[in-house]
This record gives C-alpha cells, structure tokens and sequence, in this order.
C-alpha cells in the first residue's frame, strides 16, 4: 500500500497536478478506480469532496452504485455530491451517442460545481491501461502526435493523478485496504470499440510481452516529452507564417512553404479554426495552384486565397449575411445598428465652401439626389463613375484596382438613389455625377458614422 501511495505522490508531484492547500473534487462512480483515487488521495492528505452522476442506465445497477457512494462518503467522512439525469433523452434530443452524452453531462456538471464552490480541480481516475487504450484507439483512428501521446495527466482543471499505475496496482492497494467495490456490468461487455480492446485485443498483445501495457506507457510518456519539443516549434513556424490584420489571419503562401514541414504548420494552423482534415489536404494538396477567391469553409470560418495568402475570418452571423438594404427617405438621422448611424443634413451653397475630406462624408449636388436612398452591399455587375472620371467602372474591377482584401471588398457598402444609381461607395469614393459645380445651388452633406 505504500508502494501504491508513493508512486501517486510522486507523479503528483512530476506533473504538478495537485496543490497541497487546494480543494478537490473527485469523479466517483462506485468502480475500482474511482474509490481507489478517492481513498488514495485522501490518504495522502489532500482535501476532497466526492461527486456521483447517475445517469439512470442500467435501472437497478445504477442505484445500486448510488447507494455505495453514500455509504462509503459516510464511512470515510467525504461529502458527497449527487446529480440525476435522463441520459437516453440527452443523446436524442442532441443526435449524440449514449457514451458521448454520458462525458457531456459529466464535465459540464464537474466544470459548473468546482466553479460554485471554487475548487482548484477535478480529479478521475484513468490508471495506465486507459491511457494506452487511448493511445491504440487514436492510432486505428488515424492520428498526429498528439494522439499518441495518450491521455493528459493534466487537461484545464481536470486531472488524472493514478495514470502512473496499473489496474492491477490498484485492486492491490483497495484489497490491502480492506475496500470493496462494485463493477459496472457493461464493461465487460465488447459492444464498443473500448471495451473491445480492452476485452479481446489487450490479452492477445500482453500474450507477446507481459509488460506491454507499462512499456506503451513509457512510450506515451516519452511522445509527450517531444510533443512538447515539437509543439514548440510548430507555433514558431506558424507564427513565421501568418499575421494578423482587421480581425483577419493572413497566411503568407511562400513564407509557410519555407517552413520544416509546411503541411503540419498548416494544419496547427487551420485545424484551430475548425478546419477539417480533409479540407486541410485540400487546401495543401493545391497550395500552388490556388485561383484567387477559391473559398474553404468550416464549421467557425472562412479561408480564401487572395494573392499569395490564404486570408482567414471568422463565419458572419445569418443576419448579417442575410441583411436587407437599409431605407433613407429623407435627410435625417438613421441608426443602422448599436454601432453605425447615418447622417443626411442639407444646406444651402455659401460661398468659400469646402468639402469634408473625411471618408465617411462626402458632399453633394442635392438636385441630383433623388430619394429614397439605401445602403446596401455592391452586387456583381454594379458600376458607377468615380469622382473625377467620366467613364463608368464596374465596382468589382474598381474595387481590385484598390487592393482591397477579398473579404472586405465582399463587405463593401454602396448608396444608392430611388433609381438604384451608385452614389457612394461608402468610404471609398463619390459618384462624379454628384458633384458640385458652380451652378449648385443646395449641397447634400451624409455622413456615415462608425462608433
């Protein structure tokens, strides 16, 4: 038992996963592992209360295991936190396995009590074999390094103090003890991958060496070590190859192209942005035969290449991209949203005057406006005549000349008049047919302000 204790405490204390003063919460739900954390931590002097889910599975099981919490809370002096849920209804209700809604209830409920009661973690109890099982699931997945690093001793406020110990080592310490335990009937049961390793595929890799299960351990351990290494430098060689302009993230194609291994720097990138794999090959596999404006969408955002960069931002809301043109009817004052409102004021021609050169004002002819107006955003095929020319342009083309980035010329503003004539591109440029001349009697002034 002492043995069991030490190897705990020192991989506590390896990993930093504990504070002596702290208070913790421990995942128990009746089964070896769970009793053994609890015990075991207490032994070692930490304070912990314990917390038990009853998702309501198994009928009378699941009972049964709420009944052995609180008797073994009262007997130890541990208090005791109960929750209930319909866990079937969950998983419907959300599209989501049984064993998915089962962790979602979980944590969520683990992530709202430690932050009530201020609780410097929560504490499970994955032993070693659950930490290699990880590691092969991951790997029949398909997985990067990280995947083989195994389960993390420490996640956020989660932490796995016994993943340096074995099954074995832990019914050990629970019969030195004197503590039973019960045994959930559904683990021992191959109907999931999991269990199916567990059940059928461990026993024939520990027939080839005993010792399989403590040598992948060591092998996760040691993959953590250099994920660290690589982690490292795959951020360095992100950060060389992206930066970050008007909320947008600019990847430089030739700068990541340069990188030690530009496939992974692009997937460390992309992958943070919800990114899919397959899309991430997509988008490598034709890095260099990208057409200005192919568009990559994921769950979060958008990624376009636009001249020599993939320009990343992140998904609008449906209102905005669904937005009708807003009506003007009359010179006034219109608040168009919590942050933008426009300003129309006329006035009669003085003598000496001079037009704003702000961006977001300009100065108009008033007998060449013909109300209502509205703002919209520029549609393809749109034109209009920039101030101080006398051709027409096509927004579109006006609006590359500019070097405009892809994703703010889609967002451009246009002000057009009751006949949908092109009078603004809003702080951009004027439409010559506005301008004022000599024979201007009254002037036009619309501001277009952004708070």
């Amino acid at each position: 038992m002492k043995s069991f204790l030490n190897s705990v405490s020192r991989f506590i204390k390896e990993e930093k996963l504990m504070e002596a003063d702290g208070l913790y919460l421990v995942a128990l739900s009746g089964g070896a592992d769970s009793v053994a954390l609890l015990l075991c931590l207490k032994d070692l002097g930490y304070r912990v209360e314990a917390v038990h889910c009853n998702f309501r599975l198994r009928g009378e099981e699941s009972d049964r295991d709420e009944d052995f919490c609180k008797r073994l809370c009262e007997k130890e002096n541990v208090l005791l936190h109960i929750t209930h849920y319909d866990t079937r209804s969950y998983a419907s209700l959300h599209g989501i396995s049984i064993e998915m809604a089962a962790r979602n209830l979980r944590y969520s409920y683990f992530k709202q009590l430690r932050e009530d009661m201020g609780a410097a973690g929560i504490c499970v109890g994955h032993h070693m074999e659950d930490s290699v099982e990880t590691m092969l699931l991951n790997i029949i997945r398909g997985t990067g390094i990280k995947g083989v690093t195994g389960i993390a001793a420490k996640n956020g406020h989660v932490t796995r103090p016994m993943l340096c110990v074995s099954r074995n080592e832990i019914e050990d310490y629970l019969k030195e003890r004197g503590q039973t335990y019960i045994t959930d009937s559904s683990n021992l049961v191959n109907d999931v991958k999991r269990n199916k390793l567990r059940l059928d595929v461990m026993p024939l890799i520990r027939g080839i060496n005993p010792s399989a299960d403590k040598k992948m351990f060591e092998t996760t351990r040691r993959v953590t070590e250099a994920n660290r290494v690589f982690e490292h430098a795959i951020e360095k060689a992100a950060e060389d190859s992206t930066a970050v302009k008007d909320n947008y993230l600019f990847i430089n194609i030739e700068r990541l192209k340069r990188q030690v291994s530009p496939e992974y720097t692009l997937y460390h990138i992309l992958s943070r942005h919800s990114f899919s794999s397959a899309t991430i090959d997509d988008i490598f596999s034709n890095l260099d035969n990208l057409k200005n404006g192919s568009i990559f969408s994921s769950d979060t955002h958008r990624l376009v290449a636009d001249r020599g960069f993939l320009v990343i931002e992140r998904n609008e809301d449906k209102d905005s991209r669904n937005e009708k043109p807003f009506m003007l009817p009359e010179s006034g004052t219109y608040i168009i949203n919590e942050t933008t409102k426009v300003r129309i004021k006329e006035e009669t021609t003085e003598e000496g005057f001079t037009p704003s050169r702000s961006q977001f004002t300009i100065s108009a002819d008033a007998s060449k406006v013909k109300f209502p107006l509205r703002i919209r955003r520029w549609t393809q095929g749109d034109w209009f005549i920039p101030f101080g020319m006398t051709g027409k342009k096509l927004v579109s083309d006006y609006l590359t000349d500019r070097k405009m980035a892809f994703f703010d010329k889609e967002k451009q503003l246009v002000m057009t008049d009751a006949g949908n004539n092109i009078l603004w591109l809003i702080g951009q440029r004027l439409d010559n047919r506005l301008r004022i001349s000599g024979n201007t009697k009254k002037i036009l002034t619309i501001e277009f302000i952004c708070n």
